[in-house]
């Protein structure tokens, strides 16, 4: 007679757990790999307005369309910066005086598209009263890094207001801003929106100047791509630029939508989210994304003169036959932004 032997309750566990663990990772492969015969174009992006494309297209892209456009998320855009060089990324929603400190090191990159602009704010603590530029004499002013465009028009007003003792600039993360400011390390911060709304929404900060307020031309993020990729697949590259340019304008027709996709990316709460787009209202610029080469050459300038360069060369830097080549026409829903 043979008998039975009964597995222990452990070993039942196990197996059951081995089994759910393959089932899992079945489902996991089915969803993200199975079938995926599309070209994947990996963009890499901070949580700002400004890179608003990259959660778009991204969702856009989960179903249809040509090509997978992968949203990938950074915390700084040195490490963006690097990714790109390593070719982590294909592309990079970056912040563009480190756009042209790239093409500077010797990496043939191109600006094919310029980011939603008039979405970059200076706000400071409210208990201190502060009314005025001069009023930050001596204080604690952060921005996102030296490569940026915050840093260069802080140096700017601290020269035109002659102010002394100076405003303590110091290099910071956006998403670590508001919680700094709120905690006293910080007096004000200069940043794209949605972390400036943070502190305004929860009644700790108030706005002192808004980005376009000090300079007109103000470019916060533009996109950045490697002339290999654009030598491979021109096709890649037009489509990418193609949707995220129509996706601006799809957004600053469907703010809701656009903020409750967004927010679902990057964490925040939608109603966040919602506020730095349409606050004040209808201040964010979604159509002008074409690249000049005139205006990127007034920031190389301008870093140079303030020591963060060697020259203002950028020759060959900027390509925009591709933001030239939009159509604008016909957008509709979301998956509409992905036609070209």
């Amino acid at each position: 007679m043979i008998k039975k032997i009964k597995a222990s309750p452990a070993r039942r566990y196990g197996l059951f757990a081995l089994g759910w663990l393959i089932i899992i990772s079945l489902l996991q492969y089915h969803f993200n790999y199975h079938q995926e015969d599309r070209v994947v174009i990996r963009m890499g992006y901070m949580p700002v307005i400004t890179n608003l494309a990259a959660p778009l297209l991204d969702q856009a892209s989960r179903t249809t369309g040509d090509y997978r456009f992968t949203a990938v998320k950074f915390t700084a855009f040195a490490e963006m910066a690097e990714a790109l060089r390593n070719d982590h990324i294909d592309a990079a929603f970056i912040i563009a005086p480190l756009a042209i400190t790239l093409r500077q090191q010797g990496e043939n990159v191109k600006i094919v598209y310029i980011g939603n602009r008039c979405e970059s704010t200076l706000v400071v603590r409210k208990d201190l009263n502060i009314k005025n530029i001069d009023d930050l004499a001596g204080r604690n002013l952060a921005v996102p890094m030296r490569y940026s465009g915050h840093y260069l028009e802080a140096l700017r007003l601290i020269e035109k207001h002659s102010i002394i003792p100076t405003i303590n600039i110091v290099e910071m993360n956006p998403p670590d801003m508001a919680s700094a400011l709120v905690s006293g390390a910080l007096d004000a911060y200069f940043v794209g929106e949605p972390f400036a709304a943070q502190t305004i929404l929860s009644g700790d900060a108030e706005v002192l100047y808004y980005g376009e307020d000090l300079d007109p031309d103000f470019i916060c993020n533009l996109m950045l791509v490697k002339q290999d990729l654009i030598n491979r697949s021109p096709r890649a590259v037009q489509h990418l630029v193609s949707a995220s340019a129509r996706s601006g304008i799809w957004a600053g027709s469907h703010p809701a939508q656009a903020a409750r996709i967004a927010s679902s990316y990057w964490n925040q709460p939608q109603k966040l989210v919602y506020t730095a787009m349409t606050t004040p209202a209808g201040r964010i610029e979604y159509h002008k994304f074409v690249p000049d080469p005139a205006e990127i050459k007034k920031l190389a300038t301008t870093m140079f003169k303030s020591k963060l360069t060697v020259n203002s060369d950028i020759e060959d830097l900027v390509n925009n036959h591709f933001a030239r080549s939009v159509n604008l026409n016909n957008i509709t829903d979301l998956n509409s932004i992905l036609e070209n």
